[in-house]
């Protein structure tokens, strides 16, 4: 087959984000059985935090990426021009068509090359790698198509709002959510198949656009990257790793810093915090010029050696959609692991067994004073959490596991869904899911 990967980043490297992990490997996947044609927009940001210089960046990118792909062609984002790009993008959004996620990717240079492509090469399959290029279905006149679907954006959004005390950031965050539940409702149908990342994001795509055909493929974790090293563990270290830009990322670690923190340093005056992730939230620095115990770290270039020394991973994340590849990550290293339920949506842990639950910051206090004063306990909770991503999450799986779907879906080509997705704006471009809102 010739796939189209549409995409809104570039997946690269395989180390960084979460979402561009899934991406990277999923790509390398596809592109063993099948020929995969490049797409991808540019979030500078990431970019730049992960790869230094944006430029000699995405040159070592083109260049990985061309191992894999027939093709490869990136495109800028017109919100990113300026500082106040994506703020303006967002109040404007609240009197348009559309919501802020619907309009983040909107390019006229992202139109006229997907034209193009779509006059030079014969897809078999367009893969659209997120919500937010939907509109540019339209342009593809021929291929089976497939919308990737990293988080419900609906759920996640009123979610959102939901948990934000704020009045009128809570109220722009449901207004967000409406819109794009109708959005999904309307475009979703018209894909040929959907991808989810769980059953937990399947059943919620279904009550939100219930004519769509949907298949889940897991997120994975590279278990050969990610594997236990053998180094000593610090007895009373944690750790937590994830872009703090990210709100579920920062807000969870504001509220282990702020709730859970000082009862576990009355109990454990000798616990140890690193926290690893990009952009932290100044409260989490401040704490950290306070605190020795608690650290601070930033992005880091590997965060395998930080994982590595701690006795527990902690995860508090109480928000957000999809299934977070930190969980993962953590299994495959063999940690043991306490986290919040809504961490760990959509990968098949058990309570008890390769990870344990937590809610309130008491809950989070005796867990984690529990297993750090047994390390027997921990040893098994750890032998479950390693094998649980080795026989279920690795990538090499995973990557089979949508090629059948993809072939399945080129097979079951439906000429009849090509109508174009109609609708002012949309006929002028695309859209972004993982586009955080400012």
């Amino acid at each position: 087959m010739k796939v189209l990967w549409f995409s809104h980043l570039v997946p690269y490297p395989e180390t960084g984000l979460g979402v561009l992990q899934r991406s990277y490997h999923l790509v390398r996947e596809l592109a063993r059985t099948h020929q995969v044609y490049l797409l991808a927009f540019v979030q500078r940001k990431i970019i730049g935090e992960l790869l230094g210089d944006v430029d000699a960046g995405l040159e070592r990118a083109r260049e990985h990426l061309e191992q894999y792909c027939a093709r490869v062609q990136f495109l800028s984002i017109p919100s990113e021009r300026s500082r106040l790009g994506r703020s303006w993008l967002a109040a404007r959004s609240l009197t348009g068509t559309y919501p802020y996620t619907i309009r983040w990717l909107l390019s006229e240079e992202a139109r006229t090359a997907a034209t193009e492509w779509n006059a030079s090469v014969d897809f078999d399959v367009v893969h659209f790698d997120t919500l937010s290029l939907a509109p540019y279905r339209e342009l593809f006149t021929h291929g089976a198509t497939s919308l990737d679907h990293h988080n419900i954006e609906s759920d996640m959004m009123l979610r959102r709002a939901r948990i934000e005390r704020h009045p009128l950031r809570r109220f722009y965050f449901w207004q967000e959510g409406l819109r794009l539940q109708r959005y999904e409702r309307r475009v979703c149908p018209q894909f040929d198949l959907n991808i989810t990342c769980s059953s937990l994001d399947t059943e919620r795509l279904e009550r939100v656009a219930p004519g769509a055909t949907i298949a889940e493929v897991p997120n994975g974790v590279d278990t050969e990257y990610f594997r236990p090293d053998g180094e000593a563990e610090h007895p009373l270290g944690l750790v937590f790793a994830g872009n703090l830009s990210w709100y579920p990322n920062g807000a969870a670690m504001l509220f282990f810093a702020e709730s859970v923190w000082p009862m576990l340093k009355r109990k454990l005056p000798g616990v140890t915090m690193d926290v690893i992730g990009s952009n932290p939230p100044s409260r989490l620095k401040d704490l950290a010029v306070r605190d020795k115990d608690f650290r601070v770290h930033g992005f880091v270039p590997d965060v395998r050696p930080y994982i590595g020394r701690a006795a527990l991973y902690v995860c508090p994340i109480m928000d957000g959609g999809g299934t977070k590849l930190k969980i993962l990550d953590a299994l495959a290293m063999g940690k043991a692991i306490v986290a919040h339920p809504v961490a760990c949506e959509g990968i098949r842990v058990q309570d008890g067994h390769d990870v344990v639950f937590a809610r309130e910051p008491g809950e989070f206090v005796q867990s984690i004073v529990t297993l750090l004063e047994n390390p027997q306990r921990r040893k098994q909770l750890s032998g479950n959490a390693r094998s649980l991503a080795v026989s279920v999450y690795s990538y090499a799986m995973i990557g089979r596991r949508l090629v059948d779907e993809l072939e399945r879906c080129c097979a079951n080509y439906d000429t009849s869904r090509l109508a174009p997705i109609r609708g002012g704006e949309t006929q002028r471009a695309g859209i972004g899911a993982s586009g955080s809102l400012p």
